[in-house]
């Protein structure tokens, strides 16, 4: 696996993935174009060769960071492609000045909870009901990055 930064080639294949994984609740492809035209995010993709396996973003505004997004394709879940796309946004996140670095996870979603956790975030926050159309609670997290 290789990551390297999203360009504007990559956007196709990374909203197929997005639109598998994430059903009703995916970005469209206009959301990945905006947040790739912001000069505070960064955008990564994981590549098998020239396949798209996996995506990230995240937005930095001073000392906190935000993770836009992870998605890793269903044949490469279980990896360690989440774990390195989570590590890159981290690193981006410090080189930006960031000390904190939030995300929001689905409260169903127990793997991705148990990555996060064993990367050292914590919940901070519950938000009821946040991803529709499926009345899903959103768990907010938060880690120290520097």
């Amino acid at each position: 696996m290789e990551l390297q930064e999203m360009r504007w080639w990559h956007v196709a294949d990374v909203h197929a993935l997005e639109r598998d994984l994430f059903g009703a609740t995916a970005w469209s492809v206009e959301s990945f174009w905006g947040e790739l035209a912001q000069p505070n995010r960064s955008f990564l993709v994981a590549l098998e060769g020239e396949e798209v396996v996996g995506y990230g973003g995240v937005m930095v505004n001073g000392a906190d960071a935000d993770v836009q997004t992870i998605g890793v394709a269903r044949d490469h879940q279980g990896r360690g492609t989440g774990r390195g796309l989570l590590r890159a946004l981290r690193a981006e996140a410090v080189a930006a000045g960031a000390t904190h670095l939030l995300l929001e996870v689905r409260a169903d979603n127990s793997p991705a909870q148990n990555l996060y956790r064993s990367e050292g975030f914590s919940q901070i926050a519950r938000r009821a009901r946040y991803y529709q159309p499926d009345d899903v609670d959103a768990l907010v997290l938060r880690a120290r990055i520097s």
